[in-house]
C-alpha cells in the first residue's frame, strides 16, 4: 500500500501524476492506493485468463471484481464453449458459421483469429484444470451442437454447467498463484497520466453498508473484463452485477464503443409470467441441440420450414420466429418440448436446467417448458483491435464488455467463452511484449481484500491485511463531477428499455424510449438544465416519471449502477434509432429488411468532455485501427458520414450522462 495525494477530478493531479479524464462519477476522493503493472477488472473467463497469463510472465497483477471471484456471468454459461475440436470439423467451417450468424458485420480477421487460435486455447484451459465431459468409454471430449452450428463443436462440462466448471478451474488457479484480488469492489473511473495514457482505476470496496471505501489501483495497463449490461432490461439471463459498468467507464474515459444496438435476446428463457423481472432461468441452446422442438400451445412445431436448421437456426432467427408466432396467436410465450428425452437423459445431460424448471413448478420430463426471449448478450461494447487495445492508450477490453468484431450483428452460440479466452491471451501477450515489471511494488505479497471499506484489515485500524498504513482521505477535487441519478432510476430504465428497445423495435417505440430516458437524465441534471414543462406518463411506455425533487443522491453502489445503466441505455437507443434496417438481433418493425447498401457499417460512439454524445459511422463493415504506431497512440477521432445517406447529415450529437 502506498500513500498518495489522490483526487478523482477532471484534470486533477494525483500523487503519482495520474488524473481522471473529463467526465467522472461523483464519488469520495480515494483514501488508499496500491501499485501494479496490470489491473484486471472482472473475474470471468476473460478476466481471470488475462490475469493468469500476465502474472505468469512476471507482471504484478491485481484482479478487481464486483462480487466474489466466482460470481460473474461465466458461471451461468450452460451450453459450452465452441471450437473446432472434432475430427470432422475445421476452423474454416467454424468461421463460416460465425460469419453467417453475424449477418454481414463480423470482422473476418477477428473471426479467423478466434477460430484458428481457439482449439489450442481450449486445450490450455484444460491444462489449467478445467474438466470437460467426455464421450462414454473414452477420454475424448464430448461435443454437441447448438444454434447456427453445422457441426458438433460445443464442449461442455457437468452436462449443462460448463461455465461453473470453467470458473471453478480459473478461480482455483488464481488462488494457487496467489494473485492479489480485491473482491466486492465496484470500479468507478479510469485514471490517466498527463499524456492521456492509462494510469489505473478508482474503485469502491463494498463494505458493510459503507459508502467511503473509495481507493485507487495505479497501473499502466487496465483490462476491462466487466461482462455485459443485461440489467438494462427488466428480464435478462444476466446476473444482478451486469450493469454496464465497463462500457460506461470507457465512455467517460473517451473510448469508442460500437454495435451496442445489437443486444442478443436468447430465444428460450423460462417464461415466468408477464411481470417477471431480474435474472431469469436460461434453457440452454444445447437442449435444442439434443433434439428438443419448439411448439405452440397446440403442440404444432413452427420452426420447420422457416430455416434449414429449424430449431437450430441462429438465435436472432429463432427469437423472431417465437415472437411472430406469439403475436399471431395473441399470447406472449411458446413452448420447448423435450419430453421424448426421458427422465434419465434429463438427469444426466441437463441436471441444472431440470432443477431450475422443477423449482418453478414445471417438470420437463412430463410437460413442455414455457419459453420466451429475454436479454442475454451484448454483441457490441468497447471497440478493440485484435490485441484487445481500445482507443485509449493502455486501456484494454475483452469478453462481453468488448467489441472485437467477432460477433457482428448476432453472436453465434457458445462463441462467447471462446472469445473471452482467446482475446484475453492476446491482451496478455501484448502487455508482456511492451512493458517491464513495475519496481514500485516493493515486497507486497498479494492476497485478497474484500469488504474493508474503512481501511480496517486483519491487523487492526489503519492497515489492510498487513500492508502499509492507509493514508488519510484526500480532499475532494474542485471540479464538478457527473451528477448521479437516484437508485430507483434503475427500475425505470429497465421498464423503458423493455417497452421501447426490446426484441421488437420501431421508430415510434425508440423515440418514446429516447424521450423517457432523456427526461430521467434531465431530472438528474438538476437546476439550470432545460427540461420539458410537464411530468407524467410517457406515451406508450407505461412509465410514470416523477419531477425532480432537488435532492442529490448520495454516492453509493446503487446510485453508481443506476447512473451507468442510464448511460448505456441512452447510447443503445441512440444507435438503434439510427440503424434503419433489420439485421441480426436488431429488429426494426418499420424497416423489416436488411439494407447492406446503407447500413453494412458500424457506429462509432464517443462521449466528449462536455458530455456530448457523438455518433459517427465507419465507411464500410471494417473497423479502423484503434491505435497507430508502436507507442499505441490513439488516433485522432473524427466523425464520418454515411455516404449513402440522403441527405448527408452533420455529425450526430445528443446529450447523455
Amino acid at each position: 500500500m502506498t500513500a498518495t495525494g489522490t483526487g478523482t477530478g477532471s484534470g486533477t493531479c494525483t500523487g503519482t501524476g495520474a488524473t481522471t479524464p473529463g467526465i467522472r462519477l461523483t464519488a469520495p476522493a480515494p483514501g488508499w492506493s496500491i501499485d501494479a503493472d496490470v489491473v484486471v477488472v472482472g473475474s470471468g473467463v476473460a478476466g481471470l485468463t488475462a490475469a493468469l497469463r500476465c502474472a505468469a510472465a512476471g507482471r504484478r497483477t491485481v484482479v478487481v471484481t464486483k462480487a466474489r471471484l466466482d460470481d460473474g456471468s461465466t458461471r451461468w454459461a450452460q451450453g459450452g464453449i465452441a471450437a473446432a475440436l472434432g475430427t470432422d470439423d475445421t476452423p474454416e467451417q467454424h468461421l463460416t458459421d460465425t460469419l453467417v450468424a453475424g449477418a454481414g458485420l463480423c470482422d473476418e480477421a477477428a473471426v479467423r483469429t478466434l477460430v484458428t487460435e481457439g482449439p489450442a486455447a481450449v486445450h490450455r484451459l484444460i491444462g489449467s484444470g478445467a474438466r470437460f465431459d467426455t464421450a462414454p468409454g473414452t477420454d475424448e471430449i464430448a461435443l454437441t451442437r447448438e444454434g447456427g452450428h453445422h457441426r458438433r463443436r460445443i464442449a461442455h462440462a457437468g452436462g449443462d454447467a460448463t461455465g461453473a466448471e470453467i470458473s471453478r478451474a480459473l478461480v482455483e488457479a488464481v488462488r494457487t498463484a496467489a494473485l492479489r484480488t480485491i473482491e466486492n469492489a465496484l470500479v468507478l473511473d479510469l485514471l490517466t497520466d498527463a499524456a492521456g495514457r492509462t494510469a489505473g482505476v478508482t474503485l469502491h470496496v463494498m463494505g458493510e453498508g459503507q459508502h467511503d471505501g473509495v481507493g485507487a489501483v495505479h497501473a499502466p495497463a487496465v483490462i476491462l473484463a466487466t461482462g455485459g449490461m443485461g440489467q438494462v432490461f427488466s428480464a435478462t439471463t444476466n446476473p444482478a452485477v451486469s450493469t454496464g459498468d465497463g462500457v460506461a467507464l470507457a465512455l467517460r474515459a473517451g473510448a469508442e464503443v460500437s454495435d451496442l444496438e445489437f443486444v442478443q435476446f436468447h430465444p428460450t428463457v423460462l417464461y415466468l409470467g408477464p411481470d417477471a423481472e431480474g435474472q431469469q432461468p436460461l434453457i440452454s441452446e444445447a437442449v435444442r441441440g439434443e433434439g428438443a422442438h419448439l411448439v405452440d400451445a397446440d403442440g404444432v412445431r413452427f420452426m420447420a420450414g422457416r430455416h434449414e436448421l429449424a430449431e437450430l437456426a441462429p438465435r436472432d432467427i429463432v427469437a423472431k420466429a417465437i415472437m411472430r408466432r406469439a403475436h399471431e396467436q395473441g399470447v406472449d410465450h411458446m413452448y420447448l418440448d423435450a419430453r421424448h428425452f426421458g427422465a434419465e437423459m434429463w438427469r444426466n445431460r441437463f441436471p441444472t436446467i431440470l432443477a431450475a424448471c422443477r423449482d418453478h413448478g414445471i417438470d420437463p420430463v412430463t410437460e413442455p417448458i414455457p419459453v420466451a426471449p429475454a436479454a442475454h448478450y451484448a454483441s457490441g461494447g468497447v471497440r478493440t483491435d485484435l490485441h484487445g487495445r481500445t482507443t485509449v492508450p493502455g486501456l484494454y477490453a475483452c469478453g462481453e464488455v468488448a467489441c472485437t468484431g467477432v460477433h457482428g450483428a448476432n453472436r453465434l452460440a457458445s462463441n462467447s467463452l471462446l472469445e473471452g479466452l482467446v482475446f484475453a491471451e492476446r491482451i496478455a501477450a501484448d502487455i508482456v511484449s511492451g512493458t517491464a515489471p513495475n519496481p514500485a511494488y516493493g515486497d507486497d505479497d498479494g492476497g485478497t481484500d474484500d469488504g474493508d471499506a474503512d481501511g480496517t484489515g486483519a491487523d487492526g485500524p489503519g492497515t489492510r491485511h498487513g500492508s502499509s498504513p492507509v493514508p488519510a482521505p484526500v480532499p475532494a477535487p474542485a471540479s464538478t463531477p457527473l451528477r448521479l441519478v437516484a437508485p430507483e432510476t434503475r427500475g425505470a430504465v429497465q421498464r423503458i428499455m423493455t417497452a421501447g428497445a426490446g426484441v421488437l423495435r420501431s421508430a415510434e417505440s425508440l423515440d418514446r424510449a429516447a424521450a423517457a430516458l432523456d427526461r430521467l437524465h434531465r431530472a438528474a441534471a438538476g437546476p439550470g438544465t432545460p427540461a420539458e414543462p410537464d411530468t407524467g406518463t410517457v406515451s406508450g411506455t407505461g412509465i410514470t416519471e416523477a419531477a425532480p425533487d432537488g435532492k442529490t443522491p448520495e454516492p453509493g453502489v446503487e446510485a453508481w449502477e443506476a447512473t451507468n445503466l442510464l448511460c448505456v441505455a441512452r447510447v443503445l437507443v441512440a444507435a438503434a434509432r439510427r440503424r434503419e434496417e433489420t439485421r441480426g438481433c436488431h429488429w426494426r418493425e418499420d424497416h423489416p429488411d436488411r439494407d447492406d447498401a446503407s447500413w453494412r457499417r458500424h457506429f462509432r460512439i464517443t462521449l466528449d468532455a462536455d458530455r456530448t454524445l457523438r455518433v459517427g459511422t465507419t465507411g464500410t463493415d471494417a473497423f479502423p485501427a484503434t491505435v497507430t504506431g508502436p507507442d499505441h497512440t490513439a488516433p485522432t477521432h473524427h466523425h464520418e458520414h454515411n455516404p449513402t445517406s440522403t441527405p448527408t447529415p452533420s455529425p450526430d450529437t445528443e446529450r447523455t450522462p
